[in-house]
């Protein structure tokens, strides 16, 4: 029988989405209004913002792999917007059946970055 301890609170968590071209990915994130930094040692990157942050790690050009995260943010629609404005390309936010107004930009690797707010009452 094992017994569970209390290990810690969890603080937060950050996305590691593969990259095959750093350059380009730091270049979509700050597009997008990120604050972009490549690692001093090469192949890896940071691009933070609103206290979210998301790590770009370079992966060969035949790795396929791709990731994804969830933004809650105040107005996916507002989001979209600004980001269209910045000339990302925008998946529009929808409404869903699960009381989210949501959409979703791809990055230049596939990964892919939801974002939503709670429907309008």
């Amino acid at each position: 029988m094992c017994k569970a301890r209390a290990v810690g609170r969890l603080k937060r968590i950050a996305p590691i989405f593969a990259v095959r071209d750093l350059d380009a990915a730091m270049a979509h994130y700050q597009r997008m209004g990120f604050e972009v930094r490549a690692y001093e040692g090469g192949g890896y990157g940071f691009a933070t913002r609103d206290g979210i942050e998301i790590h770009l790690g370079m992966v060969p050009e035949d790795d396929r792999r791709t990731g994804s995260a969830y933004l809650w943010v105040d107005d996916a629609d507002d989001v979209a917007a600004a980001w269209r404005c910045a000339g990302v390309e925008v998946h529009p936010p929808e409404d869903t059946e699960w009381g989210q107004h949501e959409g979703a930009v791809v990055d230049p690797d596939g990964n892919v970055l939801r974002f939503g707010s709670p429907l309008r009452g």
